[in-house]
């Protein structure tokens, strides 16, 4: 390889990697009776460049309530807005807990702004999260800690729409 292939070869390269990351995979979603929700495909995170954290996948069957924002706020900020994506991403993190939860409100920063958000938006999410998302990673672990799960088998699909969230998790045979 000549000189001035590998100078191209290098220049190629370092566009190709300042291209910001795509989301991985579709959101294809099912529900519950209530607003909860389950993926009927995986979904990922990668990060982009400058950006230190291990990719992300959200396996098929994962169980989310999208953005937990209080009622209250739904005019302003609704649970499933532009950012449902990322905010599926945060819920398997902090349901998961293998990382920690700074990383895991971080990334949801992160995959906000691969979406666009706006930074006034964003800025409101992250800082929500960081600074009472507390309580939802201790409301995590302790459900973990009693049983339950949140990922359903794909055969084990509810097929009555009436059905909820809390009757469904009762039963042990659906769960991956």
């Amino acid at each position: 390889m000549t000189a001035e292939d590998a100078t191209t070869v290098a220049k190629w390269m370092d566009a190709w990697m300042m291209v910001p990351k795509a989301p991985g995979g579709r959101l294809e979603l099912g529900r519950f009776a209530d607003p909860i929700y389950f993926l009927g495909q995986p979904i990922s995170w990668q990060p982009n460049p400058g950006q230190l954290f291990a990719a992300v996948t959200v396996p098929t069957g994962f169980v989310t309530d999208f953005a937990s924002i209080p009622a209250i706020f739904w005019s302003y900020l609704r649970p499933d807005g532009k950012y449902a994506y990322a905010a599926i991403v945060h819920d398997y993190l902090y349901w998961m807990q293998q990382r920690p939860r700074e990383e895991a409100d971080q990334i949801l920063k992160f995959a906000m702004q691969d979406f666009n958000i706006n930074s006034a938006t964003v800025l409101a999410i992250y800082e929500a999260v960081h600074l009472f998302g507390g309580s939802a990673w201790r409301n995590n672990a302790d459900l973990k800690a009693r049983g339950e799960k949140r990922i359903l088998k794909p055969e084990k699909w509810p097929e009555d729409p009436r059905v909820t969230w809390a009757e469904w998790k009762k039963r042990p045979d659906v769960f991956a």
